[in-house]
């Protein structure tokens, strides 16, 4: 009898335990005044055409001061060190993720290793916010491995809402702004949208949506794009590929750990465009909308004045990134 009783007594010992070890636990997410920490946002940048690498700290920074946040901007690195966009196999410190409470990503055809692609996918798995930049339709390419294919075009498109198509063309890069950009009728109330006003990009206009195509899941257009200049007019391919399309959208996404996650994503991305106040409110805006913050947007949107210049290289390809450069620190 006395056993059985033993094992009682030994039984609820380690229930309360497990129970005040969770309770614990709970006390460790607030800070010494009750307060919840700052969300920690983890940017993943590593695209060699875009200059990523120059508009997410600048991002990151702006982030940080708006809304405290803990801000960790990731590169791709050569092997000294200095971030190198054309590496496209290696992106450090993608272990971040496994803390982070957003993560932003702008990556373009990368093939990276399973071990650091798996962060990644965890993440999006996790059912913690998401959002995506321009090229992250096509953040990956594995051209080799036929088990891997899933990501270079269906696991996008199944995340994001889309997957790489086409766009209507370069037309001499950064110096026209190509695309209009406005309000999707019926969205000018949306929080993301507070502060807008219409303005012009430098990103030519990306196709998502019609001709074939359709924007996946739940997708929400909130921002339209017009192409002022187009190589599909010019090849008389406009049923295919018309000069109106989403640029910015909302969505969500349940994956195996069947939370539902916000996602945003918008294909401007162009450096030039963050040089554009417009273009960086919808950015931090977004970021505000992605957390669950959007209680928190001014009516006329986030603060994105510049602390610093923000004087990026042009878009391109090759040795048209900025040399000799290691990660930033951002405190």
């Amino acid at each position: 009898m006395k056993h059985i009783f033993d094992k009682i007594v030994f039984t609820m010992v380690a229930i309360a335990s497990i129970l005040a070890c969770g309770e614990n636990k709970k006390e460790k997410q607030k800070l010494d005044d009750g307060t919840a920490p700052p969300p920690h946002i983890v940017f993943v940048t590593g695209d060699e055409e875009y200059r990523s690498e120059e508009s997410m700290p600048m991002l990151a920074k702006l982030a940080k001061r708006e809304l405290g946040a803990k801000v960790t901007v990731l590169y791709a690195l050569d092997s000294l060190g200095f971030i190198d966009p054309n590496r496209t196999d290696h992106i450090a410190g993608l272990e971040a993720l496994k803390n982070a409470d957003l993560m932003v990503i702008f990556t373009r055809f990368r093939n990276l290793p399973k071990e650091e692609r798996t962060y990644i996918t965890d993440y999006v798995e996790s059912g913690k916010p998401i959002m995506g930049f321009r090229t992250a339709t096509h953040a990956f390419m594995y051209k080799k491995d036929s088990s891997l294919t899933v990501f270079n075009g269906e696991w996008p498109a199944k995340v994001f809402g889309q997957q790489w198509i086409t766009h209507h063309g370069h037309f001499d890069d950064g110096k026209f702004q190509v695309t209009n950009v406005t309000v999707k009728e019926g969205q000018e109330t949306h929080p993301i949208l507070r502060g807008f006003n219409d303005f012009k990009a430098y990103s030519w206009l990306y196709h998502v949506d019609g001709g074939g195509w359709k924007l996946q899941g739940d997708s929400k257009p909130i921002l339209m794009g017009h192409s002022t200049k187009s190589q599909h007019e010019i090849d008389g391919k406009l049923n295919k590929y018309p000069l109106d399309n989403p640029v910015a959208w909302t969505k969500s996404y349940t994956g195996s750990s069947g939370i539902k996650a916000r996602v945003f994503f918008t294909t401007l991305g162009h450096p030039f465009d963050f040089k554009i106040p417009e273009a960086r409110k919808i950015a931090l805006n977004g970021i505000f909308w992605a957390l669950g913050k959007e209680n928190l947007i001014p009516e006329d949107g986030a603060n994105v004045v510049l602390d610093e210049a923000y004087m990026p290289n042009n878009s391109g390809f090759g040795q048209k990134f900025k040399k000799n450069r290691k990660p930033e620190l951002i405190p």
